[in-house]
């Protein structure tokens, strides 16, 4: 496997292991592990959404651009963000809920799987689709949405929360709706990026479809 294509990998198998570490505090309750998981969980998304670059990077550098590449990245960044997306319905406080609308997902999801569909149909027509500045945009607000949820529940995770209520007397649960509505905007900006740039791909490459 060439370095760039390792990367991408990498981003691949992360997307199960990511969904463990949010998960498993919630499944047990444990808040040790909690703890351990806030610590965590942030970095080490940062490190496999740089890999992101490194990717690229390396198949300029090295002359490894290849079709497989261009359905290799944006495959794994699909599986990665959407996994992020996944752990949005649930927090380590019952009281904060989901920070996730599920309608939201799912015609993300639709999005992201049509998107695919249409990659495949079009390498039958020997066309590899690449990333487009649209689909580009899209990730980047999956990215920030992503980490801003992240930066929500790690504070809940940390026991910030239960810390300016013990020693400042703030109960910070009475703005977990504020900070819903904050993340659900950004997932509602993602949503509507997704589909324009889905639009734009089929604008780009609907011809290559006409004759099949």
């Amino acid at each position: 496997m060439k370095v760039s294509n390792k990367f991408t990998f990498a981003r691949l198998i992360f997307a199960p292991v990511f969904f463990l570490l949010y998960s498993l505090p919630i499944w047990t309750g444990n808040k040790n592990l909690a703890f351990v998981s806030a610590c965590l969980m942030i970095p080490s998304l940062i490190v496999m959404e740089l890999t992101d670059y490194w990717d690229g990077h390396y198949a300029r550098k090295h002359n490894e651009v290849s079709d497989l590449g261009k359905l290799f990245d944006p495959f794994a960044d699909v599986m990665l963000n959407l996994t992020v997306f996944l752990c949005a319905f649930r927090s380590f406080d019952p009281a904060m809920g989901s920070y996730m609308p599920l309608v939201i997902f799912l015609l993300i999801m639709y999005r992201e799987f049509c998107q695919n569909f249409l990659r495949m149909l079009a390498i039958r027509q020997g066309v590899a689709i690449a990333a487009r500045k649209g689909g580009k945009v899209k990730t980047v607000f999956y990215i920030i949405s992503g980490f801003f949820m992240l930066a929500a529940e790690c504070f809940i995770r940390l026991g910030l929360v239960d810390l300016c209520n013990s020693r400042f007397g703030i109960d910070l649960r009475g703005f977990y709706p504020q900070v819903k509505l904050v993340i659900q905007i950004f997932y509602v900006i993602c949503l509507v990026l997704s589909y324009s740039s889905f639009i734009d791909y089929l604008k780009n490459f609907g011809s290559v479809f006409k004759d099949m």
